[in-house]
């Protein structure tokens, strides 16, 4: 597996605190079989054509020069599209230096102008990778075939798929609709886990869909291609949830 989205450079931001930290992270993650971790710590996109990476450079060092050579790990940013029109096209943005650029939107809410600013960074050769869409007030269904008709991809947090109320509705709606592309754990130096989702969808016997949400267009994605589309998964009951519910307790 190849999670894309974690903020376990230690110290930097709101995820893991200390190496120490990180550390338990990545060697639970190499049990379940994640062979890949990019470090995508918080950056606004106001920051972004100033980047100072200094302190990033620092703790990312240590983390590197403490963990062990599995899972491999790679550097991006999270970035806030706090103002339209920034310049993302520096190569350090990028996921593990790719053309690939995973995105968010402020406050949890749905901009105005939302779609336009995607499909901007899309024609500008760039390949926006939207975060946990499925965790904004406001957003559809519909809105997210607006983003991907504009050239976004869609990275889904795994633990939202247990979200309570509109969340985990949106979420599981996703995934039967087929408008997911990538799957990440978006760790903070806790137990957030991009193996229970495998699991579970291995048992629900979504082989193919496992392989693209997992791996291959994160895989495709840190190359700079565009992910392949992921077919729609069959509806998910109450006693499917409850099976996905245990795997992310570790039950």
């Amino acid at each position: 597996m190849i999670d894309i989205h974690t903020h376990l450079m230690p110290g930097v931001d709101d995820g893991a605190r200390t190496v120490e930290a990180s550390l338990q992270v990545l060697e639970r993650f190499a049990r379940s079989g994640v062979t890949t971790v990019v470090c995508t710590p918080h950056l606004l996109a106001t920051d972004a054509e100033a980047l100072d990476t200094g302190g990033y450079d620092e703790a990312f060092g240590l983390l590197v020069a403490a963990a062990p050579p599995v899972p491999a790990l790679e550097r991006g940013w999270e970035i806030m599209l706090d103002a339209p029109g920034v310049d993302l096209h520096d190569p350090r943005l990028g996921l593990a230096g790719s053309r690939s650029v995973l995105v968010e939107f402020p406050r949890m809410n749905v901009p105005a102008g939302a779609t336009a600013e995607l499909r901007r960074i899309a024609n500008g050769g760039l390949i926006p990778v939207l975060a946990h869409p499925e965790r904004y007030w406001g957003c559809t269904p519909q809105r997210i075939d607006e983003w991907r008709a504009a050239g976004a991809v869609i990275q889904m947090d795994a633990a939202m798929l247990l979200g309570n109320g509109p969340v985990g509705k949106l979420a599981r709606a996703m995934l039967e609709r087929g408008q997911v592309d990538v799957i990440a754990s978006d760790n903070h130096g806790d137990v957030r886990s991009l193996g229970a989702a495998r699991r579970w969808l291995e048992e629900m016997g979504a082989e193919e869909q496992t392989s693209l949400l997992t791996r291959a267009n994160a895989e495709r994605l840190l190359a700079s291609e565009r992910p392949l589309p992921v077919p729609p998964m069959p509806r998910l009951t109450s006693g499917v949830l409850g099976r996905l519910k245990s795997l992310l307790l570790g039950k």
